[in-house]
């Protein structure tokens, strides 16, 4: 917990911003103490209230910008600042990079003791708006009122949108949304003024009441689209009517399905899945291969980006064709799928076993006969015994979860020796922890950092090491 801070000591004036933290808030300073400001860009001059007080740092906000950074610019989304995402929209894109960069540098640096010469510049995204494939929404029944909802009446508290960050019970109401292409915008707000309009109950995050809960709308590089409706409770002939609903408005949509989800939490993992009409999933494509997405695959959310993203993976594997390639935290196998036509064997391990059936199904539809797939936790998956029956590999391409891969996982890279690895992340902070370990026979040779997340501050990195 902060310590509180005294009433004559919140306002600080003249903050001088000179960098920017891991979580996307400026950094400044007042006397010794360090500050976190949100929305703070680097060469701004601000004044700032504080709000929380730790021992050598505090975070706060900005009361009144003196004088603007040059990065700074007018965010385009009326929902920015309120909104949970896109917390860079204030931020020209160019600098977005250039911090994107410099984060991955100051990680591998500080953390890894990793010699950054290698690094190159970082990839941008051709596209900066409306590059998600996939949007979740929340319906509420406790709309989050902002200074533009002044006039909403009592009884409309009803929103489908976003949580407001800090409350688990209250949801902005989206009105247009930069993050995924059409019908995504016109699908949502549909939904919610058709549910409105025929008194179908939103849902209560604390009661734990309501009839509909979710929606969930996948959208892919082929035009293809997926909506899932979750519902709570809802009464008598309600599914139906939803449904029906979306079905004669949206007619393009190839895979409309719904979930009745009774738990106190969101995830729909462990629920089951009814077909509406259409497929029971969407097919994405990359370089000539097809992927089948369900409501329950994992597909990176920026399709034109991780295209990219896996060529330089692929690039970093310099594969010629005779190599065994052990593809681990393999996901749906996308990655091992895309370099299996240029590898003798993929070997494909991830913990969640619906994952790992997705990938044996990508394998098939695209004729690829050699790749294997396993599921379990990786640090039991990947022993000596499982090596010594699959073979040493010669390429290790490797992309863990922000925790980044467990100590006994890293043991297991270095005691199997392979040539090279490819460690991709999108926790540089944690891949440098891993890189520190590795550095005990392994030397950082390539350095790529990609862009996958438009104006936020996350951003995927490449790593190639060698054995010495």
């Amino acid at each position: 917990m902060g310590r509180r801070i005294p009433q004559d000591k919140k306002q600080l004036q003249n903050i001088e911003i000179f960098d920017i933290a891991e979580e996307g808030k400026g950094v400044g300073r007042h006397e010794e103490m360090v500050l976190f400001i949100e929305k703070a860009i680097p060469g701004d001059i601000v004044d700032v209230e504080l709000q929380r007080k730790k021992k050598n740092f505090a975070e706060g906000k900005v009361t009144h910008i003196i004088q603007q950074s040059p990065y700074r610019i007018e965010p385009f989304c009326p929902h920015f600042g309120v909104c949970g995402g896109c917390k860079w929209q204030h931020m020209n894109y160019d600098a977005q990079l250039k911090f994107k960069q410099q984060s991955v540098d100051n990680a591998l640096t500080r953390i890894g003791k990793v010699d950054t010469s290698s690094m190159e510049d970082i990839l941008g995204s051709a596209d900066t708006t409306y590059y998600r494939n996939k949007l979740e929404y929340t319906f509420s029944n406790k709309r989050w009122l902002t200074n533009r909802d002044e006039e909403v009446a009592p009884e409309n508290m009803n929103a489908l949108g976003f949580h407001v960050p800090g409350r688990f019970d209250k949801i902005l109401d989206i009105d247009h949304c930069f993050l995924q292409q059409d019908p995504s915008n016109d699908l949502r707000n549909s939904v919610r003024d058709f549910a409105i309009q025929q008194g179908i109950t939103f849902y209560d995050l604390r009661s734990h009441e309501g009839a509909l809960r979710n929606l969930i709308i996948r959208t892919s590089s082929t035009g293809e689209v997926m909506l899932v409706v979750v519902f709570a409770y809802p009464e008598e002939e309600q599914v139906d009517l939803v449904m029906n609903f979306i079905s004669e408005k949206f007619p393009n949509i190839v895979s409309l399905l719904y979930i009745i989800n009774q738990k106190r939490n969101d995830t729909i993992f462990d629920q089951d899945i009814h077909v509406f009409s259409g497929r029971d999933f969407i097919y994405e494509e990359m370089e000539g291969l097809k992927f089948k997405v369900g409501a329950k695959s994992f597909y990176q959310t920026n399709s034109a980006q991780a295209y990219e993203l896996y060529k330089i993976t692929r690039d970093f594997a310099g594969l010629k064709g005779d190599e065994l390639v052990y593809d681990l935290y393999t996901g749906a196998g996308t990655i091992a799928n895309f370099v299996a036509r240029y590898a003798k064997e993929v070997v494909g391990v991830e913990y969640v076993p619906t994952a790992i059936e997705d990938a044996k199904i990508n394998s098939e539809i695209n004729g690829i006969q050699n790749t294997k797939f396993y599921a379990g936790d990786m640090k039991d998956v990947l022993t000596a015994t499982f090596v010594e029956e699959h073979g040493k590999p010669d390429v290790v391409i490797t992309d863990p979860p922000r925790a980044g891969m467990h100590a006994d996982v890293v043991n297991r890279i270095l005691e199997m020796e392979a040539p090279k690895v490819v460690y991709v992340s999108c926790n540089a902070a944690t891949q440098a922890r891993d890189l520190e370990m590795l550095a005990a026979k392994y030397d950082v040779v390539r350095i790529k950092p990609v862009d996958m997340f438009p104006q936020t501050q996350h951003v995927e990195n490449v790593v190639l090491l060698k054995l010495r």
